[in-house]
């Protein structure tokens, strides 16, 4: 007897599903989206097998798109995320990801001397993609880095 050597996971209707999430970033994509607090059905999957990033993580969540916003930040924590809008069981929209050259109003600068900070002025950022250092998002009022690992999502 053939055993059966794949998860099937249920089709969604209309909804969003998030693929090729990198699979230590599936929780922290789940709480920026705030999805850990929908009322909508939510389904997640991480350390999936993956052909070409050999582990990954998914995220379907129905009845709900995103805004270039939300995009944006999935974009910082899984440049490698595949968005793809579903309508009545059908791909309607696929595609990978990209990095903004600029952000606002997602990321709070970690310098607390900032007038983003002091005041309720409202962020905006150079985003720096270096090869050598990682993603690096540049003040543009203060002109520090946020790295990364101290990136705090508004």
């Amino acid at each position: 007897m053939d055993k059966r050597k794949e998860l099937i996971v249920s089709a969604i209707e209309n909804g969003t599903v998030i693929d090729h999430i990198p699979a230590d970033k599936v929780f922290e994509v789940i709480r920026i989206l705030n999805l850990d607090k929908s009322d909508k059905p939510v389904y997640f999957g991480t350390n999936l097998e993956s052909k070409k990033y050999g582990r990954k993580g998914i995220i379907k969540i129905s009845d709900m798109y995103f805004a270039p916003e939300d995009i944006n930040k999935i974009a910082l924590v899984a440049p490698t995320a595949t968005l793809i809008e579903i309508k009545e069981f059908e791909v309607i929209k696929k595609h990978t990801v990209e990095i903004p050259n600029n952000i606002e109003k997602i990321v709070k600068c970690f310098n607390p001397n900032c007038v983003t900070n002091k005041e309720k002025v409202p962020t905006k950022f150079d985003v720096i993609n270096d090869v050598k250092e990682g993603l690096k998002l540049r003040c543009h009022y203060c002109e520090k880095n946020t790295t990364a690992d101290n990136m705090e999502f508004v």
